[in-house]
């Protein structure tokens, strides 16, 4: 077998001639103008004659079952004659096959295509961070998409709360309308639950309470003081005025009614004296009270012999004995009244007793270390400070009695 050519190798054209294998001449009739066949042997010498004849005619027999017939491509082509020494005629030529033109495929309609999301709101002159981060986190489309988004990012059930509270979120920070159940489900969430509303009911309550105690303390602690130290001097300025004035005391006195002053120099304290031991009349405006009514009465500074009592308050309401337990031996105690001064001086101190223990006001009082009857004074205060569960005494004992007229004691000038 020959090896393929290229076209018009030789120049060859249509129509000319050629010898066979079997020693003919005829027309070539080829269209690729390969040279003709040299000797009888070319066919010949692979085949043979017969086999060649035969295989020509089983050409042809396949040819008719495909349809083309023995003439199929006119007369003289690949039939038995043809082969048989007749002149191989060459068939018509025809048009180069085409192929129709089909056009560019269009992208529209050869297959679906998830459709350009919708263009979204964006926020007023937002930041490049945030555009940034709101494209990559907030889904695209409205609430359905969001809740596809939702369940992919934390399955069906898990996260679903979180992710729709982000998604209102990011609709609310880029300004987008909420729907009617997004809107409920932010009144819900902003809703608070019955532990936070007692919570904050016993907060308020504690609060509340707090703020009074701290008022309750600062009208004990302050106003109180204030208040009587007020009402304290100006009774005393009265005490004086009507001394000044000459006006006569009747030499008893109503409860309440303020008779003489208290002079304490160590401690620096002058306070008007009234009788009586009522809280609201007298101790509680900052006076000093006389122990003169009922089983507690005691004598006064002008008696003879006797125990002078008084008593006052520690803390608050002006606070006259509140350092009273600073008191040494010796130290000195007047009572100034409208015509004499009665100076007093400390002999000893019982820090703690019981309020009951009225045994302290006799006339001679046990525990004091006075032997026989004198001329007395006693100071009780509560006892520690802020309380009033016990009682703090002092005792003195008068070592001068001087009239005004004289002047003031030395205790008083110095």
């Amino acid at each position: 077998m020959t090896a393929l050519r290229p076209e018009r190798e030789s120049g060859a054209a249509y129509g000319e001639s050629f010898t066979d294998s079997y020693g003919d001449t005829g027309d070539r009739g080829s269209s690729y103008g390969q040279q003709p066949y040299e000797g009888s042997g070319a066919l010949g010498e692979w085949y043979g004659e017969e086999s060649y004849v035969t295989q020509a005619q089983q050409a042809a027999e396949a040819r008719a079952a495909a349809g083309y017939g023995a003439d199929g491509y006119g007369a003289g082509g690949y039939g038995s004659e043809g082969y048989a020494g007749q002149s191989y005629q060459a068939p018509v030529a025809q048009e180069p096959y085409a192929e129709p033109y089909m056009p560019p495929p269009d992208d529209e309609t050869v297959a679906l295509r998830v459709p350009d999301p919708p263009p979204t709101r964006e926020p007023i002159s937002p930041s490049p961070a945030s555009s940034a981060a709101s494209a990559s986190s907030t889904p695209t489309g409205g609430r359905a998409a969001r809740r596809k988004a939702a369940k992919g990012r934390h399955g069906r059930h898990g996260g679903t709360h979180q992710a729709s509270d982000a998604a209102e979120t990011d609709s609310e920070s880029s300004g987008a309308p909420l729907s009617r159940m997004e809107a409920r489900r932010q009144a819900r969430a902003r809703k608070p639950g019955p532990a936070t509303v007692a919570s904050r009911a016993i907060g308020e309550v504690f609060i509340t309470t707090g703020v009074l105690m701290l008022l309750f303390v600062s009208y004990q602690l302050w106003w109180t003081n204030v208040r009587a130290h007020a009402q304290a001097d100006k009774e005393a300025s009265s005490l004086q005025e009507d001394w000044a004035s000459g006006k006569r005391n009747p030499g008893s006195f109503e409860p309440g009614q303020g008779f003489a002053l208290l002079h304490i120099p160590k401690l620096d304290v002058v306070v008007p004296i009234a009788e009586g031991i009522s809280n609201k009349k007298v101790l509680d405006r900052g006076m000093v009270g006389h122990y003169g009514e009922g089983k507690l009465k005691t004598a006064m500074p002008d008696a003879k012999t006797g125990n002078f009592g008084l008593a006052g308050h520690r803390n608050t309401h002006g606070e006259p004995f509140r350092y009273i337990n600073r008191l040494a031996q010796g130290d000195e105690i007047v009572v100034e009244t409208q015509d004499k001064y009665f100076v007093y001086k400390m002999a000893s101190i019982l820090p703690v007793t019981s309020p009951s223990n009225v045994s302290v006001l006799e006339p001679v009082p046990p525990g004091s270390g006075f032997t026989g009857p004198g001329r007395y004074i006693t100071l009780t205060t509560c006892t520690p400070e802020f309380t009033s569960k016990y009682r703090l005494i002092v005792w003195g004992k008068m070592v001068e009695e001087r009239p005004r007229s004289k002047g003031k004691p030395d205790a008083l000038v110095s």
